[in-house]
């Protein structure tokens, strides 16, 4: 999917920097105060999860071995990196985009499935859809769920999905190696510095990035001035620009977006946040989207094939 034949060499950059910086401050956490620890730790964990983003597009390489190697290490533990290639890949079907039962990364619910919700539940959806209730409630409940029906995928046989974690496990096994035995930090610790901060901090890239709408186009964001987050992003909070052109590397999004901004605003419906602070004003406690897909059509109750990573 990516674009070009040239090794991109930022992106080498990016992840010896990344996985440099884990191992140096993994090895002195004993010695970092509990706020930057956690600060840090979820900075780095969200990178790498970009990073992971970027290499199963395609790139640095035209290598797939090279590139899965490079976003294979399990620094979330919770989050195999195959699997996550696999539904993300399913996401960019664009015709599907935010379909309930087709997108692995919808936010939507079908009618039916809103209509059978016991009114605590649709309390909870409604709070799970605000920015509040997306990076908190929201989050854990997406790794939860995400850890459950695995579970059960693999506890029904599925030969595949149970060689992944197999192959998984054993990186995460080697990871807490280096945390446990070397580092000598808890498994506690490393979750509460960085495996959930992280999923928390990675949760407000997704929160607003698409929406229903009829056209295909117009059910992906931008959000405009954001340099930090950005960067932690990847860029991906130029959503449109991804969806549009999935193999442009990252550090050439924003060059991209400058050059052709008033068509990328005009295909998408004009669908622009002026960086996070303003999804948040809009979002804090006011739900994005109520639930129910408004334009999907009655069809009988069914699970995705794959469910959500992103719920």
């Amino acid at each position: 999917m990516r674009t070009g034949k040239t090794t991109e060499w930022p992106t080498f950059l990016l992840a010896f920097i990344i996985y440099t910086a884990w191992l140096a401050l993994t090895f002195c956490a004993a010695r970092v105060p509990w706020p930057l620890l956690t600060l840090g730790g979820a900075w780095l964990l969200a990178w790498q999860m970009s990073l992971q983003h970027e290499v199963l597009h395609g790139h640095p390489t035209r290598s797939r071995r090279l590139n899965d190697a490079i976003g294979f290490p399990p620094l979330t533990l919770w989050l195999p990196y195959f699997i996550y290639r696999r539904s993300h890949l399913r996401h960019h079907r664009d015709a599907y985009l935010t379909d309930p039962l087709e997108d692995s990364e919808s936010h939507y619910i079908t009618p039916e499935q809103y209509a059978r919700m016991r009114p605590a539940a649709r309390a909870l959806l409604h709070f799970r859809n605000t920015f509040l209730g997306r990076i908190s409630y929201g989050a854990f409940r997406g790794m939860f769920l995400f850890l459950w029906h695995e579970a059960l995928r693999c506890a029904k046989g599925d030969r595949a999905e149970q060689r992944l974690w197999l192959f998984h496990l054993a990186g995460v096994a080697v990871i807490l190696l280096w945390i446990c035995g070397v580092c000598d930090m808890s498994i506690q610790k490393y979750i509460l510095c960085f495996v959930l901060p992280s999923r928390s901090l990675a949760s407000i890239r997704a929160f607003a990035e698409h929406r229903a709408a009829a056209s295909p186009e117009a059910r992906t964001a931008i959000v405009e001035n954001a340099p930090i987050l950005g960067l932690l992003f990847l860029y991906n909070n130029l959503h449109a620009v991804h969806h549009a052109r999935p193999g442009l590397p990252w550090y050439r999004i924003p060059g991209y977006y400058r050059a052709h901004r008033e068509a990328v605003i005009a295909a998408n419906g004009g669908l622009v946040y002026n960086g996070y602070t303003d999804v948040i004003r809009r979002y804090f406690l006011r739900p994005h989207h109520l639930g129910p897909h408004p334009g999907f059509a009655a069809a009988p109750v069914q699970l995705p094939r794959n469910h959500s990573i992103a719920a």
